[in-house]
């Protein structure tokens, strides 16, 4: 068989190729632990499902490690990072990589991750920032203290890690949103108007009848709580795709955040609103998340 390296070409012994391809699997496989816990929510008087991913130096190490909380998109599950990205093995590498326990809640379909004060089932803000952190620090050696504990997700996602960081700055070193919903406000978003509609019920669901304006739940949407973003001095960052429909609610956080001189990374780069970007976006993510962490001194060697 022949290969080609810098445009020439080379011939292998059968023998020579095969353990060369042995190699490279071998280079690629993952050790990381993957968990499926059942967390009860005595807020919403239901329990519900999150996967953790537990990096090889785990089962090895016996000090506590940081844990990143990754959050699901509209319409998803818990299971959706480890299922729907191309590579399968996207968080068992990373976690592996950074020596990171890696922790998907469950979110609902619709929740966007606050306290509805109408839907007593829908308390997502009090599961993911108490009772779920409860869960996972009793369960697992983990960092209990904000400094080892970051927050991030994708689309309905990105908006509940921002949201639920904004509240609670007391609990995240850092926070991230890939594609997040930035406004809830679905007239700014750039989808097809029965899609637009059916969100916008969702929203009076649990939220009640919109205010006036371009915001129309304050202190629900990101675009409404840059003086909070500035005042709790989180480390965020920001990820959308050019061609993503929520580009322009990224857009106006971004010039909001730059208004108020409030420091954030912001990043647009080429993609969509799809797990080919979410993919590439993560890894991104999580080398942002590990300088904040190497910063407070918690990374494991």
């Amino acid at each position: 068989m022949a290969l080609l390296f810098n445009k020439r070409r080379v011939s292998l012994p059968v023998k020579t190729l095969t353990l060369l391809v042995g190699c490279l699997l071998s280079l690629s496989s993952v050790a990381a632990k993957v968990d499926t816990l059942d967390v009860p929510s005595a807020g919403m008087n239901r329990t519900l499902k999150a996967a953790v991913v537990l990096p090889e130096a785990y089962q090895k190490a016996r000090q506590p490690f940081p844990v990143l909380y990754l959050l699901h998109g509209g319409s998803g599950s818990f299971r959706d990072w480890l299922t729907k990205t191309p590579d399968k093995t996207l968080l068992h590498r990373l976690a592996d990589q950074y020596n990171l326990i890696i922790v998907t809640p469950e979110g609902d379909a619709r929740s966007y991750y606050f306290d509805s004060p109408l839907v007593k089932a829908s308390q997502f803000e009090t599961f993911i920032s108490t009772e779920l952190i409860n869960k996972i620090d009793n369960t697992y050696r983990t960092i209990r203290e904000k400094k080892g504990r970051v927050i991030a997700g994708l689309s309905m996602g990105g908006h509940g890690a921002m949201f639920i960081s904004s509240r609670h700055p007391e609990l995240y070193a850092a926070a991230g949103s890939m594609s997040g919903v930035m406004n809830i406000n679905t007239a700014t978003w750039k989808v097809a108007p029965d899609f637009a509609k059916s969100r916008a019920e969702n929203f009076v669901q649990l939220l009640g009848p919109p205010k006036e304006g371009d915001a129309p739940y304050p202190g629900y949407t990101m675009v409404t709580l840059t003086d909070k973003l500035k005042a709790n001095g989180l480390p965020i960052m920001l990820d959308i795709g050019v061609d993503d429909f929520l580009i322009e609610t990224n857009r106006e956080l971004h010039r909001r955040l730059l208004e108020n001189k409030t420091p954030h990374d912001y990043m647009e780069r080429p993609g969509a609103h799809t797990w080919e970007y979410w993919e590439n976006a993560l890894p991104f993510q999580v080398l942002f998340f590990s300088k904040v962490l190497k910063a407070n001194g918690v990374t494991i060697p």
